[in-house]
């Protein structure tokens, strides 16, 4: 355990310092989309391309790992709205909440986090479940998030809900880095030496910055939305994402190699760590944008990142 927490430290403690710099306002908020822009459009992509144009092209093309963690996903939206759907808290807040509780923050601190434990080779486990995740349940959740509107209107809210999420995931260069490295890999194509080391520069940033970027982004969450709440309203997703999601993926993949699917104990390993990752910090922006509640959004990416220094940790313990 203790060389785990080794390991994980340095990345737990990078978005420590991006919390502290943002609360003590030595990094000013008005920069913080800045370095998400950097990190969005130029570092993480590269990272993401690097990681897909030198792995084996079986290993991005498992169809096994999609589908157990898609079912996974699936089942983790269903009860998390259930579980949350009241008086108070309408489809908009309850959606959401589903998504922060199914959604790992794998592309800023997953990617980055799982390589400098496990390898690269463990890189095209972790791209397959970026794409379910950015395509698939954010989108069901977006769409979800609409039913709120539907009264009076049939189905044309969710309609344009999911037009909406399909352009965003068009328009998120992420998903385009993640195919491009697929097709580079199947046709072994490697880029003119200058433009290499160019893209690997930039792929070397993300993780540091990305880090960083994850604290900052929460501090300003937790200044902007620091309005008293019970705990009833964000403990049981954030229990949902550290503890059920991680155990649901690891039953679910056990049942499905032992009913004869061909999924790797090795890809089931990946997958379990990456649900046990802390909720994704760019849902507090999907928040924002669909009138959510995002002083709850926030607070359960902020627990949820700060104990899985711990809990993510048990996990690879108990993995690994």
């Amino acid at each position: 355990m203790l060389n785990i927490l080794l390991v994980t430290f340095p990345f737990f403690a990078l978005v420590l310092g991006g919390f502290v710099a943002a609360r003590r306002k030595m990094l000013p908020l008005d920069a913080i989309p800045g370095l998400n822009g950097f990190v969005l459009y130029f570092a993480l992509p590269c990272l993401l391309f690097r990681f897909g144009s030198t792995t084996p092209i079986a290993a991005l093309l498992d169809a096994s790992v999609m589908g157990v963690y898609l079912l996974c996903g699936l089942i983790m939206v269903a009860f998390a709205v259930a579980m949350t759907l009241n008086a108070r808290i309408r489809w908009n807040d309850a959606s959401i909440g589903a998504l922060v509780a199914a959604f790992p923050n794998t592309g800023f601190m997953g990617v980055p986090l799982l390589a400098a434990l496990l390898g690269p080779q463990v890189a095209g486990t972790v791209i397959l479940t970026i794409l379910v995740d950015m395509v698939v349940t954010s989108s069901l959740c977006i769409a979800l998030s609409r039913l709120d509107e539907t009264e009076g209107h049939g189905g044309r809210a969710m309609l344009d809900a999911g037009r909406k999420a399909l352009r965003g995931v068009v328009a998120n260069p992420m998903p385009w880095s993640i195919i491009l490295g697929a097709v580079a890999s199947a046709s072994a194509f490697t880029l003119p030496k200058p433009v290499e080391q160019t893209v690997w520069l930039l792929a070397d940033a993300a993780s540091p910055v990305a880090l960083f970027t994850i604290g900052a982004v929460l501090a300003r969450a937790q200044m902007q939305s620091n309005h008293p709440m019970p705990l009833s309203d964000y403990v049981p997703v954030v229990l949902m994402k550290l503890l059920l999601h991680p155990l649901l993926v690891l039953a679910v993949g056990t049942g499905a190699i032992q009913l004869g699917v061909p999924l790797s104990p090795a890809a089931l390993t990946v997958m379990v760590l990456v649900a046990a990752l802390p909720s994704a910090s760019n849902v507090s922006l999907l928040a924002e944008r669909f009138g959510a509640d995002n002083g709850r959004i926030a607070r359960i990416i902020l627990v949820t990142t700060a104990a899985a220094f711990l809990t993510f940790s048990a996990a690879v313990t108990l993995m690994v």
